[in-house]
């Protein structure tokens, strides 16, 4: 019997009309593009390729859903989720409209050999990975800023994964906390390497803005709107983790496949909101866990 080909949706909230980023991923035939709106969104919003969410639409897809949302608020995003699963997605990308997709942006097969790290690393700095600079992905908890490159270890050999979610980098602006906005602000191009895969008890940030999610953890998907917008990702991300250990699947990181053109930020309201991750991110981790081993720490 011949395979079906994989359903893929690209999942986008924006307030701004179409994008150049947008208007990249509408015209990527294999994929459905589905852009959600809100309140700010331009009420005539449009684009060839893709399917548009407006409040009204979010409403009629899913009322008790969309009431419970906030409004202005990235976790209205989940709506476009779940739209993709209503139409049988088995890939879902989640990524952003100032993300611009290099001519050869994908993602890696979800099972094979790969790359793998040591278990039991704790919190580490994948940026070491793929950068000589001095950087670090929002959600890394600040006492781990000074950690030595030589934390982050691997394996010696490429080791059979099970990946569920794989997390593509972004050149020129990378996702990086205001901590790093406010006191360098250096633009980052990431050195091109091959995939690589996290084992069990290594826990690294990782972000809703160039990342796919196979369809078992579609689940993990949920981005909590109690917390605040710069938070929201970066919390879904860190609960994430022990539920992949838990049931034998691996967080995997590739190179950029995206350039970022930031949209308008204000760096210090950044820095207000992200405050809580700041304060909280190791203790979720902790928490999430449940056990007193010492990686956590």
């Amino acid at each position: 019997m011949e395979k079906r080909p994989l359903k893929k949706f690209i999942v986008i909230t924006s307030i701004f009309p179409p994008t150049e980023a947008v208007r990249a991923f509408a015209a990527r035939e294999d994929y459905q593009l589905v852009v959600v709106g809100d309140r700010k969104t331009p009420a005539n919003w449009h684009q060839d390729g893709c399917v548009y969410l407006g409040v009204e639409d979010q409403i009629d897809l899913n009322a008790p859903l969309a009431s419970l949302i906030p409004y202005n608020h990235y976790g209205r995003k989940m709506m476009g989720y779940v739209y993709a699963i209503q139409q049988g997605a088995d890939i879902i990308i989640d990524t952003d409209d100032d993300n611009i997709p290099y001519q050869d942006w994908s993602f890696p097969s979800f099972e094979g050999a790969f790359t793998t790290s040591t278990a039991d690393l704790g919190w580490v700095n994948i940026y070491h990975h793929f950068s000589e600079q001095r950087i670090w992905p929002r959600g890394l908890p600040l006492r781990n800023l000074s950690d030595s490159r030589e934390k982050l270890t691997w394996q010696p050999q490429a080791l059979p994964a099970r990946v569920g979610i794989w997390q593509g980098l972004a050149n020129e602006d990378p996702d990086v906390d205001a901590i790093y906005r406010l006191t360098s602000n250096e633009p980052c191009n990431f050195i091109d390497r091959d995939p690589v895969v996290l084992e069990k008890g290594t826990v690294t940030p990782f972000n809703s803005q160039n990342t796919a999610f196979h369809k078992e953890l579609f689940p993990l998907l949920f981005l909590p709107s109690f917390v605040t917008f710069r938070f929201t990702d970066i919390l879904r991300g860190i609960i994430a983790q022990p539920i992949l250990w838990q049931h034998n699947y691996r967080l995997g990181f590739l190179k950029a496949t995206v350039v970022q053109k930031r949209n308008e930020h204000d760096y210090f309201k950044d820095f207000e909101s992200e405050v809580p991750m700041y304060l909280h991110a190791e203790k979720i981790v902790e928490s999430c866990c449940w056990s007193s081993r010492t990686w956590i720490h």
